[in-house]
């Protein structure tokens, strides 16, 4: 197996998620960002980072509006989000192993010397994750990022207005 490499590892639309969050969350509140300075600041794609902004969107993480006053804005509900509901609204249930999605999942579970020690991971990992909020991880971006972000987003709006 020397030459396979699956290591363990969030999506890379779950990525952008988290980038899109933190970064809306450094925005003033009530401030919305165009989907090409979001892309720009996050260094997603923009055809991808629609989708994600879709499934932010559909789980009430942030609001998106269209039109010349349009773009993305990020919620009450969203600053508040923590890093596992932000991963959840795009990948759903964040499991460790097969054997954790259910008990039916894997027959091997009350005998098998791994599973416990599989719980166990999964419970430090879900519960880092549960206590690490966007508002928490948006504060601790530098604050020259905030101001570039304000800037980015800014700039977006005045070029759409030209339009």
């Amino acid at each position: 197996m020397k030459g396979s490499n699956s290591s363990m590892q969030l999506t890379r639309a779950a990525d952008y998620a988290v980038r899109v969050m933190v970064h809306l969350a450094t925005l003033p509140a009530h401030e919305r960002a165009l989907l090409p300075a979001l892309a720009e600041a996050t260094g997603a794609p923009e055809s991808f980072l629609s989708k994600v902004l879709q499934g932010l969107a559909r789980a009430k993480l942030i609001a998106s509006r269209r039109g010349q006053s349009g773009g993305f804005e990020i919620l009450p509900s969203g600053r508040q989000a923590s890093l596992r509901e932000v991963i959840e609204a795009i990948d759903g249930p964040v499991h460790l192993n097969v054997c954790l999605i259910s008990e039916r999942s894997c027959g091997r579970a009350k005998w098998c010397p791994a599973h416990p020690v599989w719980v166990a991971a999964q419970q430090a990992m879900l519960d880092v994750l549960s206590q690490t909020s966007i508002a928490e991880m948006a504060s601790q971006a530098p604050a020259s990022q905030a101001r570039i972000s304000s800037a980015v987003s800014g700039l977006a709006e005045q070029k759409s207005m030209k339009s």
